[in-house]
């Protein structure tokens, strides 16, 4: 409930039933600048941004690591390095 505001000012509501959305990547492919964030960095976040990345390898991709948090502080941090590796920058770290 607390979100719903959110939802009905969104653009766009990507349902998604598993770790990445397969409809995320082309709804974000015409955009110049990708800034992500969420709440299982390295379950949901760096499932997405990969995606996203493999979609749209010339599109500018972040991650604001101070808006994410991982199962746990090594699982959040190896998630980042993971992503730094695959040309996505991290911000926030």
């Amino acid at each position: 409930d607390t979100l719903q505001p959110y939802v009905k000012s969104a653009v766009a509501v990507v349902e998604k039933p598993t770790f990445g959305s397969k409809d995320l990547p082309a709804l974000l492919a015409d955009y110049d600048e990708i800034e992500l964030m969420g709440l299982c960095t390295d379950i949901c976040v760096v499932s997405n941004a990969l995606l996203i990345k493999a979609y749209a390898p010339e599109v500018k991709i972040s991650v604001d690591a101070s808006c994410c948090a991982g199962v746990s502080p090594e699982k959040h941090l190896a998630a980042l390095e993971t992503m730094r590796s695959c040309q996505i920058e991290i911000t926030n770290a």
